[in-house]
């Protein structure tokens, strides 16, 4: 409805009684109210993409001429209509022809601008085509796979990870901007602050797309989405997450990040967060060594069995005569003999003849209530026959019966480790305890743990590995760590995705969680190079701007995420010396020690149609091929004749090598994808033919052409 604002106001201009009909009409449809979340699905958004060549057909927005803020300039989307060139030798210069018009009605507008004065416009419903760019690696993870991290707007690396990974994502963790007011995000190039009339509509449009790709990125079998938040748009948040992932489990965790609590003039001081859960397919919580809440005491030694007797309101006879029944017991020994028949509801217990030389027991209260047992006599005998009956000691009354849950026994049969057999008591009841796996908790919706305070161990960590460096609100890696730990345990090969990566501190608890079970689980980071705005009021005084080398090295990507990475898995800051400090909780060990990891940093390029169709940049699009394929092992970055084999994939360049490329894959027990550049149908489906049975046949350039056209933003 933003946009029909905008609208009404160019009635306005031309024809008043007009835009004061529609403006009546408009207001009669905005007191409408659909049920559920509602907010304006803004104009979609742009991002400016520095140090993209100007082409042809582009669309561009003016930059600022150096020294000057960018609300001194014209803010219009124009098209480059055509780029000639002015002078020659030194003084030669590329000037751009633009051309615009808001309406198909209204008359176009004419300009033109030296190239060097115009940056390019990605916008939210236009196609795009990715590609990579490495910028640097770290090797010390021998053939295990490679984390990566991807400089770019975080909604286009997104469409390019639908191409690598569409429904294979194990877990996403994000910690998204949280609209404070404070200019920390920003909306079609401005930043959105607290006198925004659209802040919180702007933040849902935004997150609304982003979650909709992230949807397709999570394997739909099992994975989780993790989303951390406070209180500024928890509760607009949740109804999202209801309306996005509407076959999903959704649940809030309340966190406390900060025990001393952040003082609020006039208000509670604000200690906690909050986290979003959603639970897809068939995922679940592995349990942990606490509960999240509480220090508690590990569970051990024998294991509780529940009592046979009910005792609520529903266990009254009345309510279940099928319940109660009398159990016989040999009078001297105490030694179980049978479960007597339901008795009748019309019929009295002193109706039942009990044989000399037995004692009967009866589902009975303290105060002589009739009660019921908390099985059936026909499951109460399937269960004694098998060891899940246990009987207290004997008394005037007789023995009390107790017996293990559902739960229970599924754990037993089904060899969890979370209970383990010991032996059987004399009357046949197995002797139980808890397993390694027993003494875990299942984690509650509070959690107060000292290790997640974010200053102590979000910023304190973030200064040990980059003293000089400074981040805000960094999360503690502790905290991500457990959070994630409670999904991927199980899961020593997870893909973990993170979309708004900030510092790096989802792919850092990743590092950590493979250090403590030999896992190869892998991060795919992505973060912008955004500066932030008080360093931006700077540069622009030293007459930088955006693309410029200087103003690029302070991106949130160069100047913290790829260091603070870099620093954890070399175990040295940037300046080369080892870490002071050690690792805790968890696993306690130095620092300087860093990681046995692999990451590759890469950014986000934007790729020219007929180029890549014409295997023209393969280079461009071959990163993506190996990520893709799993991220792990040589990548084939170059062309070559006939066919080329990595570890993990191979790419045939030429079908009249198809033979000595099958055999090649046939030969490797390693290789799972096959890329095959053809345009031939009947030759892509004859290779395909023959692969292995464990090889998967992709078609270039096909499918990576059709996968971002089809893949256009849409409302």
């Amino acid at each position: 409805m933003s946009r029909l604002s905008d609208l009404l106001r160019q009635v306005e201009g031309k024809d008043s009684q007009l835009a004061a009909d529609l403006r009546r009409e408009f207001d009669q449809l905005r007191k409408r109210r659909a049920f559920g979340l509602n907010f304006e699905r803004h104009v979609p958004e742009t991002v400016e993409l520095p140090g993209r060549p100007v082409r042809k057909g582009d669309k561009v927005r003016f930059v600022a001429e150096r020294g000057n803020a960018p609300g001194s300039v014209d803010h219009r989307i124009w098209l480059v209509a055509s780029i000639v060139t002015e002078g020659s030798g030194k003084k030669a210069r590329r000037i751009a022809e633009l051309v615009r018009r808001d309406s198909p009605e209204a008359e176009i507008e004419k300009t033109s601008r030296p190239v060097d004065d115009l940056i390019v416009v990605a916008g939210f419903r236009d196609p795009i085509y990715p590609g990579l760019k490495s910028t640097g690696k770290v090797e010390r993870g021998g053939d295990k796979p490679f984390h990566t991290v991807i400089n770019a707007e975080n909604y286009h690396a997104l469409q390019a990870l639908l191409y690598t990974h569409e429904g294979k994502v194990d877990a996403i963790y994000i910690d998204p901007p949280y609209n404070t007011g404070a200019k920390d995000w920003k909306y079609n190039n401005d930043y959105v602050d607290s006198d925004d009339a659209y802040r919180h509509s702007k933040w849902l449009a935004m997150m609304e797309r982003r979650f909709k790709l992230a949807k397709r990125l999570l394997n739909p079998h099992n994975s989780v989405l993790i989303v951390t938040i406070d209180e500024k748009e928890v509760l607009r948040l949740g109804l999202l997450l209801e309306q996005i992932f509407e076959s999903a489990e959704v649940q809030m965790v309340t966190t406390v990040i900060s025990p001393k609590g952040s003082a609020r003039r006039g208000a509670f001081s604000r200690a906690d967060e909050y986290i979003y859960f959603v639970f897809i397919g068939t995922a679940e919580i592995c349990p942990g060594n606490t509960d999240m809440l509480r220090a508690v005491k590990m569970n051990s030694g024998p294991v509780r069995w529940k009592s046979l007797l009910r005792s609520a309101t529903n266990g009254l006879r009345r309510a279940r005569p099928n319940l109660f029944y009398p159990l016989f017991f040999d009078a001297e020994s105490g030694k179980f003999l049978r479960a007597g028949k339901a008795l009748e509801p019309t019929l009295s217990r002193e109706s039942v003849e009990v044989p000399e030389g037995e004692l009967i027991v009866w589902p009975l209260g303290n105060d002589g209530r009739e009660l019921t047992w908390g099985l059936g006599r026909n499951t109460f005998i399937q269960y004694h026959e098998a060891g899940y009956i246990r009987f207290g000691p004997l008394t005037a009354s007789g023995r009390s019966p107790y017996y293990l849950t559902t739960g229970q026994i599924a754990d037993i049969e089904n060899n969890t480790g979370n209970l383990v057999i010991t032996g059987h008591d004399d009357d046949g009841a197995i002797m139980v305890e808890y397993g390694e796996r027993g003494k875990q908790f299942q984690p509650l919706t509070v959690w107060n743990q000292i290790s997640h305070s974010a200053s102590e161990y979000g910023t304190a960590v973030l200064k040990s590995l980059m003293p000089d460096r400074r981040f805000p609100f960094p999360k503690s890696l502790y905290a991500v760590e457990d959070t994630l730990r409670f999904f991927v345990a199980k899961k020593i090969d997870a893909v973990i995705v993170d979309f708004f990566s900030g510092s790096g501190t989802t792919a850092h608890a990743v590092m950590r969680l493979n250090k403590q079970d030999g896992g190869h689980r892998q991060c795919i980071s992505v973060t912008n190079n955004e500066v932030s705005a008080d360093e931006q009021k700077a540069l622009r005084e030293k007459n930088l701007r955006p693309g410029d080398p200087e103003w690029e090295a302070l991106g949130i990507c160069e100047h913290i995420t790829k260091p603070r990475i870099e620093a954890a898995i070399n175990g040295k800051t940037p300046v080369g010396k080892p870490i002071k400090g050690d690792y805790k909780f968890t696993d306690d060990f130095p620092m300087a020690d860093g990681f046995a990891e692999n990451v590759e940093f890469f950014d986000l390029t934007y790729e020219a149609p007929r180029p890549v169709a014409h295997h023209r940049s393969f280079e461009a699009i071959a990163p993506l091929l190996w990520l893709k394929a799993g991220a792990q092992g040589r990548r084939i970055d170059k062309p070559g004749d006939g066919f080329d084999m990595g570890d993990t994939y191979g790419v045939l360049f030429d079908l009249d090598a198809a033979q000595d490329f099958i055999a090649a894959l046939t030969a490797s027990d390693t290789v799972r994808m096959a890329f095959i550049i053809t345009d031939d149908d009947r030759g892509f489906s004859s290779v395909c033919a023959e692969l292995p049975a464990h090889v998967e046949a992709v078609r270039l350039y096909e499918s990576y052409l059709t996968n971002f056209v089809i893949n256009t933003g849409r409302e």
